[in-house]
């Protein structure tokens, strides 16, 4: 367990700061055409530089995949949701009201519940070997 989520939550926080560098770039750039849009967005460093985050998240999240069970891992990496939140807030400065902050608490408690079965998993495993 301590090998997938050493890989799982910087996939989480890659996953999450990419989305943030995109969203920037992206609220940068507007809502133009599409043929004014691609070339202003391409240009920028800072989409590049969240589209490299995002594609080491999925390397990441892949690499996890190889070994852990698909039950655990789509959980956990789902504190990503989570990070995106606080990010937003936090980078972004957007408003996030309390019933966001609500989901956020309960997407937490729900992966601290998956990450304790992962381990009650391991453990139960160790004892019967």
């Amino acid at each position: 367990m301590r090998k997938t989520l050493s890989v799982l939550i910087p996939a989480a926080f890659a996953q999450a700061a990419g989305d943030v560098f995109l969203s920037m770039r992206m609220k940068e750039v507007g809502s133009s055409n599409w043929f004014d849009l691609i070339p202003r967005a391409i240009e920028s460093p800072t989409l590049w530089l969240g589209t490299v985050l995002l594609i080491v998240s999925f390397i990441l999240f892949a690499s996890a995949l190889s070994w852990a069970d698909l039950s655990f891992v789509i959980p956990a990496i789902s504190m990503e949701v989570a990070l995106n939140v606080i990010f937003a807030d936090f980078f972004l400065h957007e408003i996030v009201s309390p019933t966001r902050w609500a989901g956020v608490l309960f997407i937490s408690v729900g992966i601290l519940l998956v990450v304790r079965s992962e381990h009650n998993k391991a453990v139960q495993k160790k004892e019967t070997s």
